[in-house]
C-alpha cells in the first residue's frame, strides 16, 4: 500500500461505496415498506395531538398499512385523531413520518379526507409515490377534495412529530414543537403578515385550498405538554432510536432529532 496510486485507487472504491451506500438509503427513504405502529403507543400519540379536556369524546384511527386507516374508538365530540405516516407532496414512501394531528368537526369534514385516501391508495400498492402525488391534485383540480367552509383548528400539540423540515425539502427531523392550525384556505403570507417557517409568530403551511396558519405553543405550555408525556416520549425512543430528541440519527437519513427546530427554513 506504500505506492501512491494503489492508495488512491482504495480511496476512490471507498468513496465510491459510500456513495453506493448513500443511494441505498435514498431508494429507501423514497420507496420504503410501512410498518405499522405498536398499537397502545399509536393510540397515544394521536390523542397526545389534542388538549386534555376534548380526549375522552374523540374518535381515534389507527393505521392499517395493508387497507389504510381504520376506526380504534369512536367519539361523540366531532374530533379526530390520527397519526399521519405519509405526506403526498413529497412524493416519498417513508417509514420513518410521525405526524399525531386531531381536526375539528369541520376539518374531519374537508381535510382529513385527502390524508385517508393517501393511505389507502398507498395500502393498494398500484401507484408510485410520485403516481399519487399527481392523482391528489388531480382531485383537488376536480373539486372532489373542498376547503373548509367556516374558521377552525387542527391541534398538533404532541410533544413530537417527524416530519419535513420546510415546503420545499425533503430533510426530515425528529422535532418538539407542539403548534395550532387555524384553517386559512387560499391566503397567503402577505394577508396576515405572516413571519417565517418554523418562527415564533404566526406563518402559513401548505398554501391553497387546505393552508394552516400555524401558532406555536408558548414556552410555559411546551413544557408542560413534555412533562405530562415523558413516559411517551420514552416510549417512542424506545422504539425507534430516530424517534429520540436527543440526536440520535435515522437509519433512512442523516437527519438528527430536534428538540428545537432551525428559524427558518423557507
Amino acid at each position: 500500500m506504500s505506492n501512491p496510486a494503489n492508495r488512491l485507487a482504495v480511496t476512490c472504491m471507498i468513496l465510491a461505496a459510500g456513495a453506493t451506500i448513500d443511494a441505498r438509503r435514498a431508494i429507501a427513504a423514497d420507496d420504503a415498506a410501512l410498518e405499522s405502529l405498536p398499537r397502545s403507543l399509536e393510540v397515544k400519540l394521536a390523542l397526545s395531538a389534542l388538549p386534555p379536556h376534548l380526549r375522552a369524546d374523540a374518535t381515534i384511527f389507527v393505521l392499517d398499512p395493508k387497507k389504510g386507516y381504520t376506526t380504534e374508538r369512536s367519539g361523540n365530540n366531532g374530533f379526530t385523531c390520527f397519526v399521519e405516516r405519509t405526506d403526498y407532496v413529497r412524493a416519498q414512501y417513508r417509514d420513518d413520518l410521525l405526524v399525531p394531528i386531531c381536526f375539528d368537526p369541520e376539518g374531519t369534514r374537508t381535510i382529513e379526507p385527502v390524508s385517508f385516501d393517501v393511505a389507502r391508495l398507498r395500502a393498494e400498492g398500484k401507484l408510485s409515490a410520485e403516481d399519487l402525488r399527481r392523482e391528489i391534485m388531480r382531485r383537488f383540480k376536480d373539486g372532489v377534495y373542498h376547503s373548509p367552509a367556516r374558521p377552525g383548528i387542527s391541534y398538533m400539540i404532541a410533544p413530537i412529530m417527524r416530519l419535513y423540515m420546510g415546503p420545499e425539502s425533503k430533510d426530515i427531523a425528529t422535532m418538539n414543537m407542539p403548534h395550532y392550525m387555524f384553517y386559512a384556505p387560499n391566503l397567503t403570507n402577505a394577508d396576515f403578515g405572516g413571519g417565517k417557517t418554523f418562527g415564533p409568530y404566526p406563518y402559513l403551511a401548505n398554501p391553497g385550498p387546505h393552508a394552516y396558519m400555524i401558532l406555536h405553543v408558548g414556552a410555559a405550555e411546551k413544557a408542560e405538554i413534555n412533562r405530562e408525556h415523558q413516559d411517551l416520549l420514552g416510549e417512542i425512543c424506545a422504539y425507534r432510536g430516530y424517534y429520540c430528541l436527543d440526536q440520535k440519527p435515522s437509519p433512512h437519513d442523516r437527519s438528527r432529532g430536534m428538540p428545537i427546530p432551525a428559524p427558518s427554513h423557507q
